[in-house]
C-alpha cells in the first residue's frame, strides 16, 4: 500500500450539541445518470502520461485511475493554465484555493473506498475537479463549499460536463445535515481538528478521510464509525492543504 500506517486507535464520539442551522444555497439540478465528459483529444495523451505517474506512485485502485483518466481537469481551471492542466501539481483557482494536486486526489479517494451508490458528502467543492472524480465512482455526491464564487463556478462547470451533485454554499465544518448520515465524508482542507458535527453525520460503518494538523502541514486520518458510540482513527503520511475554515475548523 502506498500509505504507511503510522496509528490506528478507537475513541468515543462526543456527546450531542446544538448547532444553529444555517441557509442553504442548492444547486437545482436533481442527480441523474452520470455521462463521462468527451475526451479533448489535445489533452488525452497527457492525461494518460499522468495516470501512468499515478500507478508509478502507487495508486492501485483502478477505479480511481480510471475516474482520473476520464476526466478533463482543464475545464476546471482558467485558461491560462490548461497547459499546465495534467502536472502533478495544484494550480490557483481564486479566493486563495487551489485545485488539488492530481495524487492527493487520487490519494484520498483511494483511502475513501467509494463503492457505486454511497451516499458522498464532500467538504471544500472548490473547483468541482474532485467531485467530479467522486461522481465518475458513481457516487451520489452532496458537496458544500463557503466561497460563493467557486460555488456559482463550479455549478457551471458539473453541469456542464453531465454531472449532477448537489450543491451547497456554506460552512463545510458543518456538515450537511439535512441529507445525513452519509457512508462516506470527504474534506480537502486541512483541519486543527476532526470536527465533530462531520464524525455525528456519519453513518455506521462508514469512512470519513480528513486531513488535520497545523496550517503548515497535517496528517492524513481515516475515521470509520465502528458503532453509534465509537470511531476507529488511522494516520497515514503528511499532505499540505488550504486551511478548513469554519465554526469547527481554524
Amino acid at each position: 500500500m502506498f500509505f504507511r500506517n503510522l496509528l490506528q486507535r478507537r475513541y468515543a464520539i462526543p456527546s450531542t450539541r446544538k448547532n444553529n442551522s444555517t441557509i442553504e444555497q442548492l444547486n437545482q439540478n436533481e442527480p441523474g445518470p452520470l455521462i463521462s465528459p468527451p475526451n479533448d483529444k489535445k489533452f488525452v495523451r497527457r492525461r494518460e502520461l499522468l495516470v501512468q505517474q499515478l500507478r508509478e506512485r502507487g495508486i492501485r485502485d483502478e477505479q480511481v485511475l480510471k475516474a482520473i483518466s476520464s476526466i478533463p481537469r482543464q475545464k476546471f481551471i482558467d485558461t491560462a493554465l490548461e497547459s499546465r492542466a495534467y502536472e502533478d501539481s495544484p494550480l490557483p483557482i481564486g479566493f486563495g484555493q487551489t485545485i488539488s494536486q492530481p495524487y492527493t486526489v487520487a490519494a484520498q479517494t483511494e483511502l475513501l473506498k467509494v463503492r457505486r451508490g454511497n451516499k458522498v458528502l464532500e467538504i471544500g467543492t472548490g473547483s468541482g475537479y474532485q467531485c467530479a472524480v467522486l461522481c465518475e465512482l458513481g457516487a451520489d455526491v452532496y458537496s458544500v463549499e463557503r466561497h460563493d464564487g467557486l460555488y456559482q463556478e463550479a455549478r457551471r462547470c458539473l453541469t456542464e460536463l453531465g454531472y449532477r451533485p448537489k450543491l451547497k454554499c456554506g460552512d463545510g465544518t458543518k456538515g450537511w445535515s439535512a441529507y445525513a448520515p452519509y457512508d462516506r465524508i470527504l474534506v480537502t482542507a486541512g483541519a486543527p481538528v476532526v470536527p465533530e458535527e462531520l464524525v455525528r453525520q456519519l453513518a455506521v460503518g462508514g469512512v470519513l478521510v480528513i486531513p488535520v494538523g497545523d496550517q503548515a502541514s497535517q496528517v492524513m486520518k481515516r475515521i470509520t464509525r465502528v458503532s453509534e458510540d465509537e470511531v476507529e482513527e488511522e494516520s497515514f503520511r503528511e499532505f499540505k492543504f488550504v486551511p478548513l475554515i469554519g465554526e469547527q475548523g481554524w
